[in-house]
């Protein structure tokens, strides 16, 4: 039997297998570069970016939990114009499709933003974080109103002809609401989910461990939320949906492409196996040709109910 067929396409951009790295778990790519071959992979997805840089907040900002790890690192990254002046470059150098994450605290922003990366000919797509405050309205998060994120969408869409992504929030009443909005805005891909507000507390110092007292929870915990997820939203849009949760391993990403994903982001994996993208690739090859699946595409959606 031949090799099987690992690619797929997301909103125009073919990728060679479906494992894409996210946002803020592989740095800009280059700092991963020892340790996985980066043409193996998918897709590269930058750390979030903003116009201005930003130190993020104060130590500690990662403790590990149970099945997972709490973050809040608040969204630390070099800005725009450093982004363009020193790790484009090595981006150039990369026959792999280079997705940026960035994020916006009011419209103007988010619009000025997508205008530079638009004007970035390595930049393949656009992926919005949505998980911000709007400062103009009082602190609403963008990702938890779909007035919001109608208007954000809406506002990057007019801003760029590049592909763009939304990262959908998980701190929502009802996902499939949020997707429909974003859908609407002409968004031409999801990604679900980003992390789950959570806690950690020490109980002799009776404080919590984290200095900013909550933070995102990610790993194989969130993993049954985020199939769920993924699952209800796959159904209910008629655009690509790329899964993000807890995936360590080949058949975690196969199980998501069986929820609907047409393709996956590996995060917190790559905490504890810097090569684990390339590693998901391989493994998920190695399970289609061990049953005789030609073609991973006979996997999205193809789960049955």
């Amino acid at each position: 039997m031949q090799k099987p067929d690992l690619s797929v396409e997301i909103a125009g951009i073919t990728l060679r297998n479906p494992v894409m790295t996210a946002s803020g778990t592989f740095g800009y790519g280059e700092e991963f570069s020892e340790y996985v071959n980066l043409e193996a992979i998918g897709a590269i997805i930058t750390k979030g970016l903003s116009l201005k840089p930003k130190a993020g907040n104060p130590t500690p900002r990662i403790v590990e939990t149970t099945g997972g790890m709490l973050n809040a690192i608040g969204l630390q990254n070099v800005g725009i114009d450093a982004f363009v002046e020193k790790k484009v470059p090595f981006l150039r150098t990369v026959a792999t499709p280079v997705i940026v994450n960035f994020f916006g605290n009011t419209l103007e922003e988010y619009a000025e933003l997508a205008e530079r990366l638009d004007l970035i000919p390595e930049v393949a797509a656009v992926e919005i974080n949505i998980s911000c405050p709007n400062v103009k309205h009082g602190g609403i998060v963008f990702g938890t109103d779909p007035k919001a994120a109608y208007s954000v969408v809406k506002t990057v869409r007019e801003a760029t002809i590049k592909p763009v992504i939304v990262k959908l929030s998980p701190n929502v009443t009802d996902i499939v609401e949020m997707a429909w909005a974003c859908a609407d805005a002409e968004a031409d891909a999801l990604s679900l989910i980003n992390t789950l507000t959570g806690m950690a507390i020490d109980l002799d110092k009776r404080r919590p461990i984290l200095a900013n007292v909550t933070g995102g929870l990610s790993g194989p915990a969130v993993k049954p939320i985020a199939l769920r997820m993924v699952w209800q939203v796959a159904r209910a849009v008629k655009i690509p949906v790329i899964g993000i949760g807890g995936i360590m391993t080949g058949i975690d990403a196969l199980e998501f492409m069986l929820a609907g994903a047409t393709a996956v982001q590996v995060g917190t994996a790559n905490f504890l196996d810097p090569g684990a993208a390339g590693r998901i690739a391989a493994e998920m090859e190695r399970y289609l040709a061990d049953n005789g699946i030609a073609d991973v595409k006979e996997m999205i959606g193809a789960l049955e109910v």
